[in-house]
């Protein structure tokens, strides 16, 4: 069964060590994509630098990767251009799930992160009514967690 997810949520990337990051959910991207900038191979290492002015553990953090592709993505507006890709994971609902995010320069959109379609399908119906469900499910297990730690003391 599906689980439902709204249009926008925050997610954790736990291999990345990137916490509480907002994402988008756009059924009329293809791919997934997180904000980068700086990007560029040396000697068969991709290097990138991750921003997110709204994160202070996330804003000019650097990464290299030994494991990468590239990718042709057709934007909307119908330009394509080459990407590269990365394999990661990403938290949702208490849930670890594999997902291929594409590097991007996404300073001119409101979210760090981009979900697709190809991660979304046959995972999660979307609700465009609803946000946060994953990020609010988590705080009300917390909450759920620390009054069962009270009660027992």
């Amino acid at each position: 069964m599906k689980r439902k997810i709204g249009r926008i949520d925050t997610a954790n990337f736990p291999l990345l060590e990137l916490e509480a990051v907002e994402v988008k959910i756009d059924t009329g991207a293809y791919t997934s994509s997180i904000h980068c900038t700086a990007i560029k191979v040396e000697d068969d290492f991709l290097k990138c630098t991750f921003l997110d002015e709204n994160q202070l553990q996330y804003h000019g953090k650097e990464f290299v990767f030994d494991q990468y592709d590239v990718r042709v993505i057709k934007s909307s507006n119908g330009q394509t251009q080459k990407r590269y890709r990365i394999l990661t994971e990403i938290e949702l609902f208490g849930k670890i799930y594999p997902i291929f995010l594409t590097l991007s320069d996404r300073s001119e959109m409101k979210y760090p992160v981009l979900l697709g379609r190809k991660f979304l399908t046959k995972r999660f119906m979307i609700d465009i009514n609803a946000t946060n469900l994953s990020h609010k499910m988590k705080l009300k297990s917390a909450k759920n967690n620390s009054s069962k730690t009270e009660t027992t003391k």
